[in-house]
């Protein structure tokens, strides 16, 4: 972390002490520009790197990206919201701003149920050799097109089961319903 970013935290954290209700103008937000190689011949898509990321300082999941800094700025806003939101709804404390916040993983309770499938899917449906996931993670955390159709085709292939009427494409729905499916 740069001096900058240290004292924006510093002075953040002693404005936040005048009060109880935090926004996200109370949080100490930098706005970087960062170096990005993109074939030009394709749009760019989810998941690929954009030019500016606002984040929160200390804050290493709480980011927003854009091609312009308004526009990471206004994702950055999005997913405050999102977040101040489900904090308010699970009755947990905003963390006081210019503190370090550490990451916090979703459980994965569901997903673990059945590891011997979790891991086949991983290897067959995703393609991947491992992977981190939790009841949380979605099909769409894996891809970047438009819709979860490929991988619904292949989870059809693989286990012939039928997932596409899972919108969420919540992967411990999806894993249950293939685990239920291969109980029978």
């Amino acid at each position: 972390m740069s001096a900058n970013e240290k004292l924006l935290a510093a002075w953040k954290l002693c404005l936040s002490l005048t009060k109880r209700n935090w926004e996200l103008a109370d949080y100490p937000v930098i706005i970087r520009e960062q170096k990005v190689e993109r074939d030009s011949e394709r749009p760019p898509s989810r998941g690929v790197q954009q030019r500016y990321l606002a984040r929160i300082v200390n804050w290493w999941v709480m980011t927003g990206g854009g091609d312009t800094p308004d526009q990471a700025m206004a994702e950055l806003v999005d997913g405050f919201g999102r977040m101040k939101y489900a904090r308010q709804r699970d009755q947990k404390a905003m963390p006081r701003p210019g503190t370090k916040v550490p990451i916090e993983f979703a459980p994965s309770n569901s997903v673990c149920a059945n590891p011997e499938l979790t891991e086949d899917f991983i290897r067959r449906v995703l393609g991947l050799d491992w992977a981190f996931v939790s009841d949380q993670s979605s099909l769409g955390d894996f891809h970047t097109d438009d819709t979860n159709e490929v991988l619904n085709a292949k989870i059809k292939e693989v286990y012939g089961v039928d997932v596409s009427d899972v919108e969420s494409g919540n992967l411990a729905e999806i894993l249950q319903r293939i685990g239920a499916s291969h109980a029978q």
